[in-house]
Parts: C-alpha cells; structure tokens; sequence
C-alpha cells in the first residue's frame, strides 16, 4: 500500500525529468531579494530579519531544485546533455552559477569562509560558462529566431562576480573583476545589440517568452551593481547605468505584466533582473539621498517582493496540481 501511495504522488507531480533548468532563476530572484531587504534595513530601519527569512528561503529552493537537477542527470543523462546543447535552454545553466554566487553573499556574513569557498566556486563555473557558450557561439549556424534575451545569462552573468566579491580577502580577486567587468561589460553591449535588432525586426516573441525580455535590464543594474562595488563610489557611469535599466523596466514593464500573458514557470526570468533593479534603486537612493529617489526605491522594492511572493506560491501551486514537471510546458 505504502509503495502504490508513493507511485500515485510520484504521478500527480510529474518526472523530475520535466524539471526545467530555468527554475534555478527563482533562486536568483529570491536571493536578490534578500540582499535587496538588507539594503533596506540601512535606508528605512527596516528589520534584518525579513532578510534572512528570504535568504534561508532561498537556500532551501536551492538545495531541492540542486537535489531534483542531479536527480534527473542521474536518471536522463541524455536529457541534460540535450538540453545543454540546446541553442536557448542551454542558457539557463547560467542560473545555476549565478545562483552560487548570490547565495555565497547571503551566507558569508554567518560564515565568511563558507561564503569564501562558494564565491570562489560559483566564480569558476560561472567564468568556464561563459567560455563555451562564447566558443558555441563562435561556430556559427545560430537561428537569428534563437536570439533571445536568454542569451545574456550565462555570460553577462560574469558581471555578478564583481557585485558578490565584496567582502572577498583575497589579493588576486582586484584582478578577477576586471576580468568579469570586462567580459560581461563588452559581451552585454554586443548581445542587446543583437537581440534589440531581432525584437524590432522581426515577429514578437511567443507569450511564453515574453516574460524573459525583462532580462535586458540585468545587465544595466548588475553592471551599476558590479561597477559602484569595484570602483567603491558612484560617478556619472554609473548614474547612465542605473537610470538606463529603470527606464528599459519602465517601457518592458507594460510589454510584460498583461493578464494574457499565461502562468508558467518561464516568468521567473523576471525576478533576478527585478531584484537587481532594487538593489540598485536603494544603493543609489542611500547616496543621492533625495526624497523622490527613496520612494522609488521603496515603490519598486514592495512591488519586487510582491511579484516574487506571487511566483513562488503560483510555482508550489502547479508543481502539486501536477502540471510543472508533466513536460506540458504549464
């Protein structure tokens, strides 16, 4: 009886074969989120408790969706290596490496040499990424309809290792930003080029994709984010960069948020670039210290925290009604 009860809940969820590698985006959303409510407690006193409920949260995601993903390489090797290979999901492992970084920031303030040591992981496998994704690339044959938003991630991901080695001892890590700046600064530049030419030239994207243009401001806050941390101030650079990406969230945030637009677990590509948008807004708020500028930063962080908690009840809620991992796309 225990093992037909077992079998039955294994159906009503799904395969871990169905578990898409872009659902690691709710753990950058999430942990975006944490950081963005610890920038909160220095501009409005709020609680640093919110934060690390947040961060614990996204330690646990995680943790499962790493168990669920090894799983499912275990089980459908085959499966992983296709999806890897493949021109646009082959993307989203960037989420997995980035998501390594971000969590080191949460983590190092209880553990520094924890913090240390996933830094520096999620620093390698984020720099080897983007090395074979740029050599894939470089062979040539790329769809013009496979350029995508999610092209930005496992390269332009680079940037994150500047904005996470903050509180990095290392002599060697002055170096590695550059490299990450460098690599991530002059790849995003060509990749929004490229991808800003197939939105505006040719067919909008399907209603299931639409929800990843959001990814085009990553690289404007992430690199404020990475540059002002690097640099230690904030000049007029960084000032372009920041209220470039707010006015990008503003035109793409009513391209996005329409009740059209179905539920699925492809709307998580909105939540790490949001999160950057109000890390930046607070850091950017604290220095300038203008009263319009807090309460942006305020609106835009209620309004991230809203949609982040909406998507991880509405994910929970497809995964037990069985269609996230039933391979239907829902």
């Amino acid at each position: 009886m225990h093992t037909m009860s077992a079998v039955q809940k294994q159906k009503s969820i799904g395969s871990v074969r169905f578990l898409p590698v872009s659902l690691f985006a709710s753990v950058m959303g999430i942990s975006g989120l944490s950081l963005a409510w610890r920038q909160a407690s220095n501009l409005f006193g709020t609680s640093h408790a919110i934060a690390d409920i947040i961060g614990i949260v996204a330690v646990l995601v995680f943790f499962s969706l790493s168990l669920g993903y090894l799983s499912k390489w275990v089980l459908y090797p085959q499966v992983v290596k296709d999806e890897f290979a493949h021109p646009v999901i082959g993307n989203f492992f960037g989420t997995i490496t980035i998501s390594i970084l971000l969590l080191s920031s949460i983590i190092a303030p209880y553990s520094p040499k924890s913090g240390q040591l996933i830094w520096v992981l999620g620093t390698v496998l984020t720099l080897v990424l983007s090395l074979v994704i740029v050599t894939r690339l470089l062979n040539g044959s790329l769809d013009p309809h496979n350029v995508l938003p999610a092209l930005l991630i496992p390269v332009v991901g680079t940037l994150n290792i500047a904005v996470t080695s903050g509180t990095i001892p290392f002599p060697w890590v002055h170096e590695i930003n550059l490299l990450s700046l460098a690599i991530g600064g002059i790849i995003a530049l060509i990749f929004l080029t490229l991808i800003l030419s197939r939105l505006i030239h040719q067919a909008p994207l399907p209603a299931g994709l639409t929800p990843s243009i959001m990814i085009m401001i990553a690289p404007f806050e992430v690199g404020f984010l990475g540059y002002t941390n690097f640099e230690q101030r904030i000049d007029s650079f960084a000032s372009i960069l920041f209220y470039f990406g707010l006015f990008l969230f503003i035109i793409l945030f009513f391209k996005i948020f329409k009740k059209s637009i179905r539920f699925s677990a492809s709307w998580w590509a909105v939540g790490f670039p949001m999160a950057a948008l109000s890390n930046a807004a607070l850091k950017y708020a604290i220095f300038v210290h203008s009263w319009l500028l807090i309460i942006i930063a305020a609106i835009i962080l209620a309004f991230v925290s809203i949609v982040l908690t909406v998507l991880l009840i509405r994910t929970i809620h497809i995964l037990f009604k069985g269609s996230l991992l039933s391979g239907s796309g829902s």
